[in-house]
């Protein structure tokens, strides 16, 4: 019976080094010998397509090879299973995740490696001010703990200024291994999609033609993110900004993507009167520059336009629309024009990379939209509109795929996919990442937000908002058509170091040291968090049904319908050997699940080495030969 230890491949995150050497030494054996790469003998392969010139085109900074090496190591680490802060633990297949999401993104390779359909990113843009990053990344795990609080410590956290020599170097070592490891996770007809500013767009498209080939781009998104520039007190001769961007990348040419056409139908008419459903979309335009009309300001309704906006129409079209009732102020009193389905086309829309607001939606829609659910003292500003999410999910999926969001922020993506499976009657499951940042309540910045986790009763960390909201948006999508039975749950699951124990030996005192070590799971972990680093390390999805059973007075679990069998009970005496291993075996043949199956035991459980051998040789007699001890 093999152990286990800290040590073992099968306890570790997915080996990417080792995978690369695997698939390499497939395609050309002749250029290994003993082991290891012969790259005179690998070039003589590939012939003319080595390129052995010094300088060539493409992207370097200072770090580059610090960042791939990064994403190459394996995580230590493990998630731990929170059913208490989950929602409909037993049946949903989502998953929120706290956690760094490098961290997680490693975690991840061996479950989900080519069966995400859409990831998208929506990264620190890197302005100056709102870059946080760690800068010892010595140990990861360890590094994580500290600075989300978990642990003392004194790992250095600081905002990425534009006064540093490192501005962007830093934050390309932050993003290279991230979206390095995203492209594992990707299907092979995914996408990854990257919202991003004007500061790091060039960036962002090289590291992302290094990663995922230049001849897999499929789009530069054009979003006009906002009504409002945001710099709209600047100078008055200072280009105003109000876009941003949304590059998106596949793992085969981007001209052989396969996108669904936009069509009116796949609109949302949220709300409904008596002259039926109806979406709402703005009546105001920019009264700035070359549109500038004081014409156009007129009062109407009770309501008249501020100097840096005006009507999209003339007075007499605007009263009629207000006299019949088709225009409504929001709760910030804007006035809205009502869009009714029952007089809008069904025509199909081409996929522009200019992305019409009215489909899309602006930051100012999706602040609002997150003041509807949680009310305006949450704290974040810079909240992606649930219908730019909608319309990427829609454009980019179907039913039953998995996306993923790996800096999740306030959970938008969580809300839109609950929201698009509504419309299209459908099963998109998703996986958040958000990292938990501890949130200061001394800090001018965090106040607000540590404040709102204090009034609903939770720690003060970022990701407690990500979850309260889409606990919300839960309840909010299923108001509107309770007769679906759509996944309105998630499963929460935090990141941790390995529930095993690694040898960490106490010199002064071996003794001691050999006698803890006796114990190889850490002290404070339950079966529950032991069960679920076995699927993350075997490669299991988290979501897999268990199925448990009492078998000779013992607890014995069957995961993915007896893929994987254990029994994590402290205490197996040689006289209980044979009518477990008798009831484990029967229960296997009675789900008779396809491929091997493994089965896992607590290895300080056995009475002694002679009781762990007869349970070996019962079960291998029987067909389980893959049994491990943990």
């Amino acid at each position: 019976m093999k152990i286990l230890s800290a040590n073992e491949p099968e306890t570790q995150s997915a080996d990417i080094v080792a995978d690369n050497l695997s698939h390499l030494k497939s395609l050309f054996p002749e250029a290994f010998a003993e082991g290891k790469i012969q790259f005179d003998a690998l070039r003589q392969l590939l012939g003319g397509a080595v390129d052995e010139a010094g300088e060539k085109y493409g992207l370097s900074w200072h770090g580059k090879r610090r960042a791939r090496q990064i994403a190459l190591t394996p995580s230590l680490g493990t998630l731990r299973p929170c059913p208490d802060e989950s929602v409909d633990w037993g049946t949903t297949q989502n998953l929120m995740i706290e956690g760094d999401n490098l961290e997680v993104l490693k975690l991840l390779q061996k479950s989900y490696a080519g069966k995400v359909k859409l990831i998208y990113g929506d990264p620190p843009y890197n302005t100056g001010k709102d870059f946080v990053y760690p800068d010892n990344f010595h140990d990861s795990i360890g590094n994580y703990l500290e600075l989300t609080g978990q642990v003392e410590g004194g790992v250095k956290v600081s905002a990425n200024t534009d006064a540093s020599g490192r501005f962007h170097t830093d934050w390309l070592s932050m993003m290279y291994p991230r979206l390095k490891l995203a492209r594992s996770l990707l299907s092979p007809d995914g996408a990854i999609l990257v919202s991003i500013g004007d500061k790091e767009i060039a960036n962002l498209i090289s590291i992302m033609n290094e990663i995922y080939g230049e001849e897999n781009q499929i789009a530069i998104f054009t979003w006009k993110s906002r009504a409002k520039p945001t710099n709209a007190g600047d100078a008055k001769f200072r280009p105003q900004k109000v876009a941003e961007y949304v590059v998106a990348y596949g793992i085969r040419p981007g001209d052989e993507t396969l996108l669904n056409a936009v069509s009116a139908k796949d609109r949302v008419y949220p709300h409904s009167d008596s002259e039926g459903r109806y979406r709402t979309v703005t009546i105001l335009t920019s009264n700035r520059g070359t549109f500038r009309r004081e014409t156009m300001r007129f009062k109407s309704g009770g309501f008249k336009p501020d100097e840096e906006s005006r009507w999209k129409a003339g007075k007499e079209v605007i009263d009629d629309l207000f006299a019949r009732n088709r225009i409504l102020l929001n709760d910030e009193g804007i006035p809205q024009e009502k869009k009714y389905e029952s007089e809008e086309s069904d025509a199909l829309y081409p996929i522009y990379c200019y992305m019409d607001p009215d489909l899309s939606g602006t930051a100012e829609a999706g602040k609002g939209e997150v003041n509807e659910l949680l009310g305006n003292q949450h704290g974040v500003d810079t909240i992606k509109p649930v219908q730019l999410l909608k319309y990427f999910i829609s454009t980019f999926t179907n039913d039953n795929d998995l996306i993923l969001d790996f800096f999740a922020g306030t959970g938008t993506t969580a809300q839109a996919v609950m929201e698009t499976n509504l419309e299209h009657q459908g099963h998109r499951r998703f996986i958040m990442v958000q990292l938990p940042h501890p949130l200061d309540i001394d800090s001018k910045e965090e106040k607000t937000s540590a404040e709102f986790c204090d009034s609903i009763g939770k720690p003060r960390a970022l990701s407690e908002i990500t979850k309260e909201r889409i606990r919300k948006a839960a309840v909010k999508v299923k108001a509107t058509a309770p007769l679906f039975a759509g996944d309105y749950g998630f499963r929460v699951f935090q990141l941790a170091t390995s529930n095993i124990r690694v040898w960490n030996p106490n010199h002064e005192n071996l003794a001691q040291s050999l006698l803890d070590h006796h114990e190889h799971i850490l002290h404070d972990r339950s079966e529950a968090d032991i069960v679920y680093e076995l699927l993350l390390k075997l490669g299991l999805d988290l979501c897999v049904p268990i199925e448990s059973r009492t078998i000779g007075g013992k607890t014995v679990g069957a995961v993915g319908s007896g893929v994987l069998m254990l029994c994590l009970a402290e205490k197996i005496a040689a006289k209980e050997v044979e009518s477990l291993a008798s009831g484990i075996v029967a229960w296997h043949q009675e789900l008779a699940p396809a491929g091997d199956s493994t089965v896992v035991f607590r290895d300080s459980a056995f009475a002694g080495d002679v009781a762990k051998t007869n349970m070996a040789a019962i079960l291998a007699q029987n067909g389980l030969e893959n049994v491990r001890s943990l």
